[in-house]
């Protein structure tokens, strides 16, 4: 899995444009598994973070007092649109960028996926993301340190065996289940948790 990651990216970009097409305004105003965000935040969120480059993060972090949280609320107030649609053509505008921020470029994989999910999930809307998009991301999400998002610590305690794909990672009791499924759960999706089994699955309910 070393080839470019971009086209995986934009295939995901793509796929979730598809899909926001279909909702209706109230839809857009679902609560995400991101708390706090509605549907219409996780998609400008999105919006942002397409459009960032590593000049522009580092600019906007400085601005935020060197707050991540503070700095996800500004690009989200930045980017989401007056409706559902206008936000939607800024997402379609964005997609085929190939900017990033100062981060591994699996990190765009990470983003695309996990929010997609925050989308979907609480629509009922399921995808069948290409496997090799969600081991690349869970793999770096265990290699980045919790300070920045990842699992790095917690696979220290746990390990995660998928299901439906070739990917053993992490020292501690197992955890079984959906390489998806795995990957919400140590990025701190609850719901994910029900697709899980195994000695460890405990220990990401603690951390969840």
């Amino acid at each position: 899995m070393t080839g470019d990651v971009w086209p995986l990216v934009h295939a995901e970009r793509a796929a979730l444009i598809d899909d926001l097409a279909g909702l209706d305004e109230a839809q857009w105003d679902t609560p995400s598994l991101c708390h706090g965000w509605a549907v219409h935040d996780v998609v400008a969120h999105l919006v942002n973070s397409a459009r960032s480059t590593r000049t522009g993060f580092v600019v906007d972090l400085v601005r935020a007092r060197f707050d991540f949280d503070r700095q996800n609320a500004r690009g989200v107030a930045r980017e989401r649109g007056g409706t559902p649609k206008e936000t939607l053509e800024r997402l379609r505008r964005a997609a085929p960028r190939t900017s990033t921020p100062p981060a591994p470029l699996d990190s765009r994989l990470v983003e695309e996926v996990i929010h997609g999910e925050d989308i979907r999930r609480p629509l009922g809307i399921t995808r069948a993301y290409p496997r090799e998009a969600v081991v690349r991301a869970l793999r770096l999400q265990a290699r980045t340190p919790a300070s920045f998002g990842g699992a790095k610590e917690l696979l220290g305690r746990v390990r995660l065996t998928a299901t439906d794909a070739d990917l053993t990672i992490g020292d501690g009791p197992e955890v079984t289940g959906p390489v998806l499924d795995l990957l919400l759960a140590v990025s701190g999706r609850r719901v994910a948790l029900e697709g899980l089994d195994g000695p460890g699955a405990a220990v990401l309910a603690a951390q969840s």
